[in-house]
């Protein structure tokens, strides 16, 4: 493979500045300034063994082209070969090459929202053939993280910072829902920007879930803040955000939320139905691995950030203590492979004491039967949720991404994870990445556990369909593992189709063929999370601001048998 020119690759680095260059405001959407910054490389596990060399410390005072040239000598170091034992990954720039990217980049710049002539974030979709707005015209916390991490993955992180401040001010106001009142800590689903063209006046109105469907608050929405913020302080090098009162009031207040003491005797968050983007009654309720997932990777995002003060180092050691406790839990009791499900399918009933093997009786009988062939002899995932007398055996795609970023997942279970994701290819991806879970609920289950859900039939929307937005999860937790050639092989199935079908929000069909039946056009995410993904292929020093590595004191002996042994 020819190696590129080092200006080549400057040059590409920076051509996409020139899609959001300040401009006049057309509509209420403009681009934003164009600052230039990279994420600093923390994650040894990632490249440790692509970067030979002393780890890069990245200063402030640095210019983005020292450090660009620094990562491209980097990159192109071993011979040309990765430390993965495949090609080295491509460094030609797609802004010159791929017109898609280009298309992708107006795309996002377009769904831009001000907030008194500030970028705030960027609204859910931009379907002007749609006929219902419904709520998809407002700035959703979970919707907007793959795009604040394209922005700082191109150098813009003005708008990823007035969204942080700005969620974090909504924080603060009363949250009534009928004569309830919200925790303190709660952060909001979405908001929505108001703008009177006679006053000229902008007006943020919030919802924390008084509007959504089913009238669930979103638990998820709080530790994406904090995993943004964490992402936001990487990628810029910039502390002070992080490190201003206002920001360690309001982490403190959401680890509040979930490290108060209960009646609880897992370590793992309760939840309601539909507190995720699984946002619709599908039979999460419990200790869904998502949020356990998310709750695991916030916590760890907390702990590199708040101050060591009296109020900071009381919160420090609740998280120590949980994190050791949650990661013990998962690893331990949601993880499944060949040799484990066996063990179920085997155990006994009834037992009573410490000493039981069955500790939450689950019955073996109520073991579905699509699991048996789902499973390979390599390869494990962990189930979606574990309570008394209940295994959800189904694959959550989320969950097992964000499990492998935040090392929730030991080396030995991610590769594993993505080892599944390769035998069961055609069940997990199919013709579009990537299915939100697997396998679907129809018949009487369906009729049960969604109560008719019109959208949640089977192999659509939640129940089984295919998000194009989960393509920048997969593509992270490939290159974490050493194993791009997966994040290639889903980018290439998502070229196919994307731009085509006008960026729709998700796929229907068992292998996701056709195009929702109720997905909008030009959905934010799904174009966000396809730059996302595009760019960590490009330069997967990207990855580090979203990444984590593994705590030693984290690493309680597995006592199961494993399927990679």
């Amino acid at each position: 493979m020819d190696r590129p020119k080092k200006r080549d690759v400057l040059r590409a680095v920076n051509s996409m500045s020139s899609l959001c260059q300040n401009g006049e405001k057309k509509e209420g959407i403009r681009a934003v300034n164009s600052v230039c910054s990279i994420s600093e490389l923390t994650d040894e596990d990632l490249l440790s063994r692509l970067l030979d060399r002393p780890r890069l410390k990245l200063e402030r005072k640095k210019s983005y082209e020292e450090m660009s040239l620094s990562l491209y000598d980097s990159a192109h170091s071993l011979d040309g070969r990765s430390g993965w034992d495949t090609p080295v990954f491509s460094m030609k720039y797609s802004s010159d090459l791929n017109p898609m990217v280009t298309e992708a980049w107006e795309a996002l710049c377009r769904s831009q929202v001000y907030f008194r002539g500030k970028p705030v974030g960027t609204i859910a979709a931009y379907d002007h053939a749609s006929e219902e707005v419904l709520n998809y015209d407002q700035v959703f916390v979970r919707d907007f993280v793959p795009s604040a991490l394209a922005f700082l993955m191109k150098g813009d992180p003005d708008i990823v910072k007035n969204f942080l401040l700005k969620t974090l001010h909504i924080q603060g106001q009363d949250k009534m829902i009928d004569k309830f009142k919200l925790g303190d800590g709660a952060m909001p689903a979405s908001f929505k920007v108001l703008h009177n063209p006679i006053k000229k006046t902008d007006t943020i109105i919030a919802d924390f879930g008084e509007s959504a469907i089913g009238r669930v608050a979103p638990v998820d929405s709080g530790f994406w803040w904090i995993i943004l913020l964490r992402a936001y302080t990487k990628s810029t090098g910039d502390h002070s955000l992080a490190e201003r009162p206002e920001c360690q009031k309001g982490m403190r207040l959401i680890l509040s939320l979930c490290l108060s003491e209960g009646f609880d005797t897992f370590p793992t968050l309760l939840c309601a139905d539909g507190c995720s983007m699984v946002d619709r009654r599908m039979g999460i309720y419990g200790y869904p691995i998502e949020i356990q997932a998310l709750f695991f990777m916030a916590l760890r995002s907390a702990l590199s950030m708040l101050k060591h003060d009296s109020e900071g180092k009381e919160f420090m050691e609740k998280i120590v203590k949980r994190l050791h406790a949650l990661s013990f839990h998962i690893r331990s009791y949601f993880w499944l492979d060949f040799q484990q499900l066996n063990d179920i399918y085997r155990y006994k009933t009834e037992e009573y004491s410490h000493t039981a093997v069955n500790k939450f009786n689950v019955i073996p009988d109520s073991i579905p039967d699509w699991i048996f062939d789902f499973m390979p002899l390599r390869g494990g995932y962990f189930i979606g949720n574990v309570s008394p007398a209940r295994m959800d055996f189904r694959w959550f795609a989320l969950g097992n991404c964000i499990a492998i970023l935040s090392s929730l997942a030991t080396p030995e279970q991610s590769m594993a994870i993505m080892d599944l994701i390769e035998a069961r290819w055609e069940e997990l991806v199919g013709e579009m990445p990537l299915k939100i879970c697997y396998p679907a609920m129809e018949s009487h289950e369906w009729r049960i556990v969604t109560g008719c859900d019109p959208k949640n039939t089977r192999w659509s929307y939640h129940n089984g369909g295919s998000w194009p937005v989960l393509l920048w999860l997969l593509t992270a937790a490939s290159i974490k593992t050493g194993r791009p050639q997966i994040a290639r092989r889903a980018i290439e199935l998502a070229e196919a189709r994307l731009l085509k079908d006008g960026w729709p929000e998700y796929y229907d069909g068992k292998s996701g063929r056709f195009i929702g039946k109720q997905a909008r056009k030009f959905q934010t995410w799904s174009i966000a999370g396809y730059l996302v993904a595009k760019m960590m292929m490009d330069d997967p020093t990207h990855v580090g601001m979203i990444s984590m590595e593994e705590e030693k004191h984290m690493k309680p002996p597995l006592r199961r048998s494993s399927s990679w042994t």
